[in-house]
């Protein structure tokens, strides 16, 4: 890895993520979730008390699957804020809302747009498999529209102006939430951005990327594998269209009001061939998309507020989101 330098804090956490998640993976497809809770460092809520300018709490959608958000509303907010809708990273099997990372990442969005942000709960994989976690990202901004005016957002929060977005696994999971959207005709929720931050997709041939970067931080052959046999129907090969958006058996989403997209890539992901894939298929099916690269970084880079170019990134989001809403 003689292209990364990173501080030796940052270098250490990742490898601990690393580590813990391997061991926590077994050869069967199951998982020890008493070893990932004992390491997964959860951070609770603050609704009475704002946490760096930010309160915070958990909303239900529907107990009988554990389904819930933590809604994020800046401390002395304007009287009308963009909602941003976040779904975590971790290959579909780690990590939560309530993750002490993901938090801070929320708090962040939250604070430096301004914006209220919902960040997702969804169900993990390998106990529930697709398309639950779909289901479960749909859910949520269906009970956004039809819930309006019972309370669950605060009165300043502006519907038709939402914003999706992920990282890795939770990138994944936004683009496929927004064609869901897209065909369902809400009358409340418009979603009118998406930001996918080194979205997680693949497909069965190896890429070029994916047998180069050998070695770099969380993303691996071997671990994405894992997670995609997991995730996936008993039968289904890596050219479903839940991992190969743009492959074979893509869908054809030209027809839909599909929303612009920014989408991050960096030089020292092993998924950065598949993510630039995506780009380009939706340029050829006629959406407005931007890509972004970061050429010296690695997958999941932006979650450690120590590298520059962490701050970077959340830069060039809120740009967008401000972008996107000058042309309301």
């Amino acid at each position: 890895m003689s292209n990364l330098v990173i501080p030796w804090r940052t270098r250490l956490a990742l490898k601990v993520l690393s580590v813990v998640t391997d061991m926590s993976r077994r050869s069967d497809g199951t998982i020890n979730r008493c070893l990932l809770n004992l390491l997964d460092f959860k951070s609770s809520p603050s609704p009475n008390k704002p946490v760096r300018s930010v309160f915070s709490s958990d909303i239900t959608v529907d107990p009988t699957r554990n389904l819930w958000f933590r809604l994020y509303t800046p401390e002395n907010s304007p009287a009308s804020l963009p909602v941003l809708i976040f779904f975590h990273g971790g290959g579909f099997s780690f990590l939560s809302a309530a993750s002490s990372t993901y938090d801070a990442v929320c708090r962040r969005f939250a604070r430096r747009f301004p914006a209220i942000v919902l960040s997702v709960d969804y169900r993990l994989t390998p106990e529930h498999r697709f398309p639950c976690q779909y289901d479960d990202g749909f859910d949520v901004l269906r009970f956004l529209d039809n819930n309006r005016a019972n309370g669950s957002l605060p009165s300043n929060a502006d519907l038709s102006k939402c914003f999706l977005a992920g990282d890795s696994a939770g990138a994944n999971l936004a683009h496929h939430v927004a064609v869901r959207v897209c065909r369902a005709g809400f009358q409340n929720v418009k979603v009118i951005g998406l930001v996918s931050i080194q979205p997680y997709f693949g497909g069965q041939e190896r890429t070029r990327s994916e047998s180069q970067l050998v070695g770099y931080p969380l993303v691996s052959v071997e671990r994405t594998d894992w997670c995609w046999k997991v995730f996936l129907p008993d039968g289904s090969d890596r050219d479903h269209p839940a991992v190969n958006v743009s492959g074979p058996n893509a869908e054809d989403i030209s027809g839909l009001d599909f929303p612009d997209t920014i989408v991050f890539v960096c030089g020292l992901d092993p998924l950065k061939d598949w993510q630039r894939r995506y780009y380009e298929w939706l340029r050829r099916s006629g959406k407005e998309a931007t890509l972004i690269e970061y050429s010296n970084m690695f997958h999941a880079f932006y979650i450690f507020p120590e590298l520059p170019e962490s701050t970077e990134l959340f830069s060039e989001v809120k740009e967008f989101v401000v972008r996107r809403l000058s042309r309301l």
